[in-house]
């Protein structure tokens, strides 16, 4: 061998350490490997066509398929069930109408509102959940009659079929589904507090009728519960049934409730919210009217007025993530010289990940800066 060659020498060394010159030459010439990270910004959506309020994703395969409550919310009958697709949970498009008011009968008893719409995927179908009602000349929003409709499906596009409606008797809505461990099926309503049964899916038939359990001016609870609760979404985990809800007193806010069974009893996680947004200037005359303006807190940091009305979903990472809609404050100070453009005065669709530590869940935000996320 000519230890007069450099590299020679070099390998001569190594051979001579015992150490192969591989280990050396594979730690220089592969970096190690970056990691996989999903980046947002919320609002995700920032387009007044596609805004909707009340956002319930579901993943299928690939994608990311969205309902929620479309526009226009208050004034009246709006234009249906909607479906938003995405096959990255940032860039979002028009999927379809699964339900579209124009193209149903006049006598069509529950072509009202369609308020927050959810899809969940139980016994290898994909069931929705539709509160809505019959709109007539005396009740042209139909709200005398509005209540949980369920429908059902082979494909998550549709087409979806009527099972029954109304499920309930009385003015329920946000209607949410839970199937537990033993293949029991649950539906949980608001209406001027929040609701429970057991249900049958195959027939749409309650176990026993629908049992409130919790009023919106529950004694003993706190004071940012008493104007109007909505929107329950429940999970499972170790053992204990978690319900996230949602309260629109100082914003939007939203709570967490648990309990060791899947019909209560339920008590609160936090008497504090665990996730949302507060302004004193939201919807002031509600307050008035629901007799809570007098109610002292901080304005929360975040440029929204709304985020809530929550639902969980498998996000990009497989993790669990939280969807609900984020809503500009129009009241905020704005630099010099800008205008408010048209999807800051529409609800749009906000995600954050959801962690569970100490037996309870955490929502990360309201964000509004980039976010990354190791995935």
């Amino acid at each position: 061998m000519n230890i007069g060659n450099p590299l020679s020498l070099s390998f001569l060394i190594l051979a001579l350490c015992g150490l192969p010159p591989a280990i050396f030459a594979d730690s220089a010439a592969t970096p190690a490997p970056s990691p996989k990270v999903f980046r947002y910004t919320n609002p995700i959506t920032r387009d007044a066509s596609l805004s909707m309020r009340d956002h319930c994703i579901i993943k299928v395969g690939q994608q990311w398929f969205c309902t929620g409550t479309s526009n226009p919310v208050w004034t009246g009958p709006n234009p249906g069930v909607r479906l938003l697709v995405s096959d990255d949970l940032i860039h979002w498009r028009h999927h379809s109408w699964i339900i579209d008011a124009s193209q149903l009968p006049e006598d069509c008893p529950y072509n009202g509102r369609f308020w927050a719409p959810e899809i969940h995927f139980i016994q290898n179908k994909y069931w929705m959940t539709v509160n809505s009602g019959k709109v007539t000349a005396s009740d042209p929003k139909g709200m005398k009659t509005h209540s949980v409709w369920l429908f059902v499906a082979d494909q998550v596009t549709g087409p979806y079929r009527l099972v029954k409606g109304p499920l309930t008797p009385n003015y329920n809505n946000d209607a949410t589904l839970f199937e537990d461990d033993d293949g029991q099926t649950y539906l949980y309503t608001s209406g001027n507090g929040l609701w429970q049964a057991k249900i049958d899916l195959n027939t749409g038939n309650l176990a026993a009728p629908i049992e409130k359990f919790l009023d919106k001016k529950q004694p003993g609870y706190p004071d940012w519960m008493i104007g109007g609760i909505e929107g329950p979404f429940v999970i499972k985990r170790e053992g204990t049934y978690f319900m996230f809800f949602s309260t629109w007193i100082r914003g939007y806010e939203v709570g967490l409730l648990k309990s060791k069974s899947p019909l209560g009893p339920w008590e609160l996680v936090s008497r504090e919210p665990i996730f949302g947004t507060r302004k004193k200037n939201y919807r002031p005359e509600l307050a008035a009217e629901g007799g809570y303006a007098h109610l002292k807190f901080t304005d929360t940091a975040d440029p929204y007025c709304e985020t809530g009305h929550n639902a969980l979903f498998e996000g990009a990472n497989g993790q669990l993530w939280s969807s609900c809609h984020y809503f500009m404050d129009e009241k905020r100070p704005l630099p010099p010289g800008a205008k408010l453009q048209d999807w800051e005065q529409t609800p749009q669709l906000g995600i954050e990940p959801v962690s569970y530590k100490n037996g309870a869940f955490h929502i990360h935000g309201p964000t509004w800066t980039e976010q990354v996320i190791e995935q």
